[in-house]
């Protein structure tokens, strides 16, 4: 029980410090435009990374893709974050009963 006590708090440490040592390394204002960009599309690119794998593992192959060509198509079209999530979740919804009731 104690180690798990421990781990925890390395866990908490090791995110502590990745949140605070920037703020308390970089004392003066970025400037440089790629560095500006890079850190402007890295919370794109973590959510990207933790919801991609869990469409696909979440359900069979054939739901899972109409949902996401389904939240990919109203995304293009600058839909609102619940109608993509509903009309997603409908999408597999759907494809499920389909092919439950074809196969």
């Amino acid at each position: 029980m104690t180690d798990f006590f421990v781990y925890l708090l390395v866990m908490a440490g090791v995110t502590y410090l990745v949140r605070m040592l920037p703020l308390v390394l970089i004392k003066k204002k970025i400037t440089n435009p790629f560095i500006i960009s890079f850190l402007h599309y890295i919370p794109y690119a973590v959510l990207t990374v933790m919801t991609i794998p869990t469409i696909f593992y979440s359900t069979s192959i054939v739901p899972a893709v109409v949902g996401f060509i389904v939240a990919v198509a109203l995304a293009f079209f600058e839909k609102s974050l619940v109608i993509v999530a509903a009309c997603s979740c409908l999408g597999v919804l759907v494809t499920e009963l389909i092919l439950k009731y074809l196969f």
